[in-house]
């Protein structure tokens, strides 16, 4: 089983490097999409991604486009947005055994064009009522790394649902 952490125009080194961390912890692999709001050299991501960051399975593409060309070979793709129709609760994240992560930038989440194109495969994180927006973005991804880890366990122990 492969897991795929996508990371499309991030902008925060610090969510970055924690993702990262995340990444090395479970055994899957970092993608992030350019442009980039920092240099992979600046120190702060490493620093956040303590002395994990060398070992992070890590692949830098130089655009959506690029990116989603290999799509179909990684995995079934879902798509972390606070607009998304249905819980990830609710989603067969662990069904395939390749699952794709996709989150978008920490200001503007995903383009439109990928909410259009991908409409049934974006999911949404629950919040109560309140003055929160969005959870923070590699918040998002230990979340989601460990609900589909979760669902793929659940899988191999009763099959599909």
């Amino acid at each position: 089983m492969a897991l795929h952490v996508v990371l499309v125009h991030p902008e925060i080194h610090w969510n970055t490097g924690n993702a990262g961390r995340t990444c090395v912890a479970t055994g899957a692999t970092l993608h992030l999409i350019e442009p980039l709001g920092f240099s992979l050299d600046d120190r702060a991501v490493k620093r956040a991604g303590l002395d994990y960051w060398e070992h992070v399975d890590l692949r830098v593409w130089k655009d959506w486009d690029t990116f989603e060309a290999e799509l179909p070979q990684l995995g079934t793709p879902w798509f972390f947005s606070t607009r998304g129709r249905r819980t990830f609760w609710d989603a067969p994240l662990g069904e395939t055994s390749n699952t794709v992560l996709v989150f978008g930038r920490e200001t503007g989440g995903l383009p439109a064009t990928l909410h259009t194109r991908y409409a049934e495969q974006f999911v949404t994180m629950p919040m109560a009522e309140g003055p929160i927006r969005s959870l923070n973005l590699s918040t998002s991804v230990g979340i989601a790394v460990y609900e589909t880890l979760r669902q793929q366990r659940a899988v191999q122990r009763e099959g599909p649902r």
